[in-house]
């Protein structure tokens, strides 16, 4: 899955909306279990917007463990802040835009 590419004024504007948003996803001691990963794909392909929270992690495994999700989950951290991280993932199921072409003539 292609990773999508945010500009910082679309990273704050999700991060805006993300403060509205309650924690529906947790990590913890337990790591990336599979149901963990099929949770988040769940919500994300609800929501596009998730908020997980972490615990009983320290700084530097919540910061690799971000990485790790992104990677892992084809989605984006737009932003982290002490024990939350904020995950997005455009919705892809959209159709593309009417050209106004038609290709069958």
């Amino acid at each position: 899955m292609e990773k999508p590419i945010l500009t910082g004024a679309q990273k704050a504007t999700l991060r805006g909306a993300g403060q509205r948003l309650n924690a529906t996803v947790r990590l913890g001691k337990g790591g990336l279990t599979p149901a963990f990963a099929a949770e988040l794909q769940r919500q994300l392909k609800a929501n596009g917007l998730v908020k997980l929270r972490f615990a009983g992690l320290d700084r530097e495994e919540r910061a690799a463990l971000c990485l790790r999700i992104a990677r892992e989950s084809g989605c984006e951290c737009v932003g982290a802040v002490g024990q939350t991280a904020l995950f997005h993932r455009p919705d892809t199921s959209a159709k593309p835009a009417d050209s106004g072409i038609d290709p069958a003539p």
